[in-house]
């Protein structure tokens, strides 16, 4: 126990780290509070996620897979239920989230202490945002050191995108499955990474085979097109690798089986309707078409700086430096900077299916991006005019995020 509470796991960063989180909680905390007024009434969306998920909770069946009383439902459902009745772009995850912590309310859930239970409903979604900055805190500081770390975390905890899907301020819960997706990446770029070790890692390697199969499913499960990670997921893992790359198909293989039995377990182990909801789910709905738009790619920029508004200085500094200094080129940001590329094109090809969960999830990736570009301009000759623009920039772009979410319950 000695051993583990050590200065290099609970010293003055991870302090640090914490503070910025709980920065993070108490901004996504005050949207929740705002939303939750009294006289605020329960949208749709939140109603079907919870009633659905209670229903399955409760052994009534499977979360919208088919949806109860679908046929008589004058709703109109937010989350795409074909006429069949199933959802066709997600597992029953987010249902069985979000009305798990309810299960402990003891009371009926009458309009009267709607304000109290609703609480536990946005619970797991804040604790998902999180776990999603500790996870960029912890990768950043390992590939960008401890100012990579910081830098990244602090445009992680005043992201306005970021905080409103930790809160489910009038969004969908894209946070789980963007928190899905950035363990898919860097835990099969972790696992790629023991391979280099004696062969017998590739057994000790079970707990990161386990966490790589649940952050599949996690991801798969919060957004079918989601499906995605799994290529890539084999992609960093034979590039990695490239002299084990047998050891990593067959990780990667018992990855994916772990995950499909997680995926599973969603269903609470109903094969047939697990099999009639893949059926009927939609894995793959892109179209190229938006590409040929050029209204489109001015909004990919529209919603990079509605998540970080400080990208509309620092991501084209940092672009820029990547493509003339070639220290700035390692794996360490070339791998972020790929993936958040490929997230940004598959929500061009994903309109109206998937599209938002793909532009939320490139968001984290982006930041360890800049962050490591900017880390690496902190160490030249320049660095203390560097830090200080940075440190300065960091400031008015907190600043600035808390005096709008001071606006909030005055609308």
């Amino acid at each position: 126990m000695h051993g583990f509470f050590t200065r290099e796991r609970f010293g003055r960063p991870q302090f640090l780290a914490g503070m910025l989180l709980l920065a993070f909680l108490g901004q996504a905390v005050w949207l929740v509070h705002a939303e939750l007024r009294p006289g605020n009434q329960l949208d749709a969306t939140e109603a079907f996620r919870i009633g659905e998920g209670l229903k399955q909770w409760h052994g009534q069946g499977i979360a919208a897979a088919p949806m109860m009383d679908f046929t008589s439902n004058t709703v109109q459902d937010p989350f795409r239920v074909e006429e069949s009745g199933f959802d066709r772009e997600h597992s029953p995850l987010l249902y069985l989230v979000s009305a798990a912590p309810l299960m402990a309310w003891p009371h009926h859930f009458d309009p009267e202490s709607a304000t109290y239970w609703r609480w536990l409903a946005r619970l797991p979604f804040l604790a998902c945002g999180v776990f999603l900055g500790a996870s960029l805190w912890y990768v950043a500081r390992r590939l960008c050191g401890n100012t990579g770390g910081f830098v990244a975390l602090t445009f992680y905890c005043f992201s306005p995108s970021l905080i409103q899907a930790s809160a489910l301020w009038h969004t969908e819960p894209e946070i789980v499955e963007s928190w899905g997706a950035f363990g898919t990446i860097f835990t099969a770029i972790a696992v790629a990474h023991t391979l280099y070790a004696p062969r017998e890692v590739v057994l000790w390697n079970w707990r990161r085979i386990v966490l790589l199969g649940v952050s599949l499913a996690i991801a798969v499960g919060s957004e079918f097109p989601m499906i995605v990670l799994v290529p890539l997921a084999l992609g960093f893992l034979l590039y990695v690798a490239p002299v084990r790359r047998r050891a990593g198909l067959v990780i990667w293989l018992a990855a994916c089986g772990a995950g499909i039995v997680v995926l599973f377990a969603f269903y609470f182990f109903h094969p047939h309707v697990f099999a009639e909801s893949l059926r009927h789910a939609i894995f793959w709905g892109a179209t190229w078409r938006g590409f040929m738009v050029p209204g489109v790619y001015k909004q990919v920029g529209v919603q990079i700086l509605r998540a970080c508004p400080a990208l509309v200085l620092v991501l084209p500094v940092a672009l820029v430096t990547y493509a003339v200094w070639p220290r700035t080129r390692y794996f360490g940001t070339t791998a972020p900077l790929l993936v958040a590329v490929v997230f940004l094109a598959l929500w061009m090809a994903h309109p109206d299916l998937g599209g938002a969960g793909f532009l939320l999830a490139a968001i984290p990736f982006l930041f360890i991006f800049v962050a490591g570009v900017l880390a690496d301009l902190m160490e030249t000759r320049y660095g203390q005019v560097v830090s200080a623009c940075v440190v300065a920039l960091l400031a008015i772009y907190a600043l600035r995020i808390l005096a709008a979410l001071a606006h909030v319950p005055r609308g």
